[in-house]
């Protein structure tokens, strides 16, 4: 297969709930994927269908033969009464020492490395995530909300550290997230979903698609300016499929 991940009509159902319904997207290397959507919409349910951690009810899920994939979850909980540093934890890959402290220079952590990985800020722990990722040396990176629980100036400063490193290594990206205003300088493209696909693209023609707007509009900050994110290539349009979904379903 020509793309490092194909998902074709995805359809998964749980406890007689619809979650997905006739999803599809495919990356390819170097290219960047943005899924945003309102909670409930079924983002964290698709990234591990990627990843191969559910099966789809229908629909196909493939990837390229011996396909490496890091994977940078929602959250890791650390018990805080056991005295794991840093640099203890990113060991546990079993890559050379080199290579960790070349990548912890690339994320800027070299200097939390002797720190207990239960006293790290937000913003430092997902660096660490992140340099967690990197060590398999990932042809596709995972990104399940690699902001959370960081402010606006670190969610900045984020986005364009994984934008860089997709390009140095060349690297397919999946990220989550909620909304798409800072996101839109570090994406290629940008799927909003509600369960199904609503509308994709370009991440300025997603922010102006009334699917968009439908879910997101009432809660744009107008003090965040939407970054203009310029390509030499073609996205593909939005369509105009929209629908509703039950907020209590958190996937």
């Amino acid at each position: 297969m020509s793309n490092l991940l194909s998902l074709q009509h995805i359809h998964f159902q749980h406890k007689g709930r619809t979650i997905l319904q006739d999803v599809s997207l495919t990356l390819d290397a170097g290219q960047i994927v943005t899924l945003i959507g309102p909670s409930g919409a079924g983002k964290t349910t698709l990234v591990r269908i990627a990843l191969g951690l559910l099966k789809p009810s229908s629909g196909s899920c493939s990837r390229k033969a011996k396909l490496r994939i890091g994977y940078v979850p929602q959250k890791v909980v650390v018990n805080q009464l056991m005295p794991l540093t840093v640099e203890r934890f990113l060991a546990t890959s079993n890559c050379e020492r080199k290579m960790l402290h070349d990548i912890c220079e690339q994320v800027s952590i070299q200097h939390l490395l002797n720190q207990r990985m239960n006293n790290l800020s937000g913003g430092e722990m997902q660096r660490v995530l992140l340099a967690k990722a990197l060590l398999v040396k990932p042809q596709l990176l995972v990104l399940d909300e690699p902001v959370q629980g960081v402010d606006v100036t670190g969610q900045a400063e984020l986005y364009q550290l994984i934008q860089d490193i997709s390009k140095r290594l060349h690297c397919a990206v999946l990220m989550v997230s909620h909304d798409l205003h800072l996101v839109m300088s570090a994406t290629d493209t940008v799927v909003c979903m509600n369960n199904h696909v609503c509308c994709h693209g370009h991440p300025e023609s997603v922010s102006a698609h009334p699917a968009y707007l439908e879910l997101f509009g009432k809660n744009i900050e107008p003090s965040l300016a939407l970054y203009t994110h310029h390509h030499n290539h073609v996205h593909d349009g939005c369509n105009h499929d929209v629908a509703n979904i039950d907020e209590e379903n958190k996937a």
